[in-house]
């Protein structure tokens, strides 16, 4: 996709995503076959429920076909929110991880090394963690500055208790 499709795409589909009050994390176009693929992608705070992604699929639809923005060949449109394994790259991804166990590949003193570590908070330098115990050994505390991660993705946890069954 030329940037400058990207980016008539970006500007012209931001508002409707905004209106939703939702995030545009992603746009992508692919070829399928004969047809070319676009894919939204968008997040908030709360998540993405299903029926928004169909609403803002059919305001997206009618706004694209106004314009001549995707040309004048087929297209598939997908909507969606982040899959689970989504890599964290913003600020606004590490907020929304708070309390979810990640991954992390850092780089700090020129040696690249792993941590599994739970985010407690996040502020503007860094994230402070909980790096679970080993062998019966307690967890300890551990802060991370942002510019020492090269990677990070949250991990999925099965057995994770969720924030409305902590809450209770």
């Amino acid at each position: 996709m030329s940037t400058t499709q990207s980016d008539r795409l970006r500007a012209l589909l931001e508002p409707l995503v905004s209106a939703e009050g939702l995030d545009l994390e992603d746009i992508e176009v692919s070829r399928a076959g004969r047809r070319r693929m676009l894919r939204i992608v968008v997040d908030s705070d709360e998540g993405v429920e299903l029926d928004t992604c169909a609403e803002l699929s059919r305001a997206v639809s009618e706004k694209l076909d106004e314009t001549d923005v995707m040309g004048e060949d087929e297209y598939v449109l997908e909507v969606s929110s982040p899959g689970a394994d989504r890599p964290l790259s913003e600020h606004r991804h590490y907020v929304r991880a708070t309390g979810r166990l990640v991954k992390l590949q850092l780089h700090a003193d020129g040696a690249a090394s792993e941590l599994i570590a739970r985010i407690l908070t996040v502020d503007d330098e860094g994230l402070d963690l909980e790096v679970p115990g080993v062998k019966g050994r307690k967890p300890t505390a551990r802060r991370v500055a942002f510019a020492d991660i090269a990677k990070a993705r949250v991990e999925i946890e099965f057995s994770r208790k969720d924030k409305k069954e902590e809450e209770a």
